[in-house]
């Protein structure tokens, strides 16, 4: 069996960071790049190429901000979609075990509101 290069996924927090590059140069897949757009701090922030991830973590553990990056190790088993008010379309989502009836967005890492 074959296992798929792209098997984890990075999200990254634009908020939280501060653009200093150092994921991007300890990424062994070459997967993050810095954005050219600007977060509200006048940072431009690192963005993920949008596959090729293998989940290895090694941009989360060199990254100095808490909560900048997240990684997903195995995106490919994530198929629960849903839909997010605060993106604007539907998109995975996973459960914490700390509130497990609460879906988390992928895309922005906010909880999805409950439409009932």
């Amino acid at each position: 069996m074959a296992i798929s290069k792209s098997r984890g996924h990075v999200v990254i927090n634009t908020e939280e960071c501060k653009g200093c590059e150092l994921c991007i140069e300890a990424c062994p897949s070459d997967v993050l790049f810095l954005s050219d757009k600007f977060n509200t701090h006048g940072y431009h922030p690192s963005a993920y190429k949008g596959d090729a991830c293998t989940g290895c973590g090694i941009c989360f553990y060199t990254c100095p901000e808490p909560g900048a990056i997240t990684v997903f190790k195995r995106w490919d088993l994530m198929t629960e979609t849903a839909a997010c008010s605060h993106c604007g379309g539907d998109y995975k989502v996973f459960h914490t075990d700390e509130k497990p009836d609460v879906l988390i967005c992928t895309n922005c890492l906010k909880p999805i509101k409950d439409s009932q």
